[in-house]
Parts: C-alpha cells; structure tokens; sequence
C-alpha cells in the first residue's frame, strides 16, 4: 500500500459510519478474547449498536502477530 492510499484511508476511518445504524462510529476501547486470553484496543466503534471496525492493517498485523504467539504456545 502506498503513502498516499494510508493516508487516504486513515482519513476515510475518522468519518467512519455504521452500516447498521448510519451513526458516526467513535474510538472507544474494546475488549476481545482469544484462545481464553483478554485483550482491550481503542478501536472505532458505533456508539448505538457497538459495532466494532478493524482495519485490515490491523487484522493482518497487530492480531496475525498475536494469534501465531497464541498458537504457538
């Protein structure tokens, strides 16, 4: 991905919209479980239904990266 596509899309994820409820999505930390183990992120998240959006930049690396150590432990 380029510069200019990250930037791009770091603008489009500030004005993001739930699809579900078309309200503005906010950062608000989240909490995940995996494998029996917690995590929390501040991630945006629609303040009426609570659904969450993750990048796909942080699918494939902050989350990969933590379930290959789970796995492999």
């Amino acid at each position: 991905m380029s510069e200019q596509e990250r930037v791009k899309e770091s603008a489009a994820e500030n004005h993001l919209l739930c699809l579900k409820c078309n309200a503005a999505m906010e950062q608000q930390k989240t909490s995940f479980t995996y494998l029996g183990f917690n995590f929390e992120a501040s991630l945006p998240r629609c303040p009426v239904c609570g659904q969450v959006y993750i990048s796909e930049d942080i699918v494939k690396g902050k989350i990969k990266e933590v379930e290959t150590l789970l796995e492999d432990k």
